[in-house]
């Protein structure tokens, strides 16, 4: 099943969508905190695991509030405040011009962790949590990461790819993740701004109650952008569904409304 390749300008991209909803129906999760007439409790205290850590896992979609940041990375800076390289600047002008037409999910290219991350309603993501690792399935693309969770160390000399590597401690209640080892082949947003071989990704996970689970995400690229920055992100918990397959190649209607 092919939902579309996942921007939020859906003006554009919406002729392929499916929606959001229509995932394994009538099939209630189990083990939720519930109201006296059987909704979820979202607002009900976060789980935690045996060893007394939070338990992040769950489906999640993120919350409409961060759409902004899937379609511009650079949304919460006034113009000409947004710390960029003229390179990076002139790249992301000449994407823009040409209809983002290289942009890779058209491609059916990953899409990387920013555009993952801010992807808002009817992207859902998986989180399963174990001591040592926590892996997270994306619906979009059939993609997914592992954050290792057993003290060990960033690769000194990784093979570049499109996710990098991901290794994680928690801070308290709060799951920070260090991501690097990128091929400089990815987008950040919908908007065209590049990435390089030194970017650095780091989150912050809290689940702040059953509901609702806040994330830091902090872009460190010192070859495009002179200074890191962060943006606050918001994920709600999809409870009584599951992932559906996605197949990008499959009934493609996107590329050609995107200029090439």
């Amino acid at each position: 099943m092919n939902r579309g390749i996942g921007s939020l300008l859906t003006a554009i991209l919406a002729i392929a969508t499916v929606p959001g909803t229509a995932q394994w129906l009538n099939v209630p999760t189990k083990g939720i905190p519930r109201t006296k007439d059987g909704k979820p409790d979202l607002s009900a205290p976060a789980p935690r695991k045996l060893d007394g850590k939070p338990d992040l896992s769950g489906i999640w979609d993120g919350d409409k509030s961060i759409e902004k940041y899937h379609e511009d990375i650079a949304a919460d800076f006034k113009p000409r405040e947004f710390p960029i390289l003229p390179w990076a600047e002139a790249l992301t002008l000449e994407r823009t011009r040409t209809a983002h037409g290289d942009w890779p999910p058209a491609h059916c290219l990953p899409t990387g962790i920013v555009l993952n991350d801010t992807a808002a309603i009817g992207y859902p993501r998986k989180i399963i949590q174990e001591p040592g690792m926590a892996v997270i399935l994306f619906e979009l693309f059939g993609q997914f990461r592992q954050i290792f969770l057993d003290g060990r160390e960033l690769p000194k000399d990784p093979n570049p790819t499109w996710w990098g590597y991901s290794v994680g401690h928690w801070d308290g209640d709060t799951l920070v993740v260090d991501t690097a080892g990128f091929n400089g082949k990815a987008w950040l947003d919908f908007a065209g701004h590049p990435t390089t071989d030194a970017l650095h990704i780091r989150e912050r996970f809290r689940r702040r109650d059953f509901g609702h689970l806040d994330l830091q995400l902090t872009i460190d690229d010192p070859k495009a952008y002179p200074k890191p920055w962060t943006v606050s992100l918001s994920w709600q918990f999809r409870p009584d569904t599951e992932l559906l397959e996605y197949v990008c190649n499959e009934n493609e209607k996107d590329l050609k409304h995107l200029g090439k």
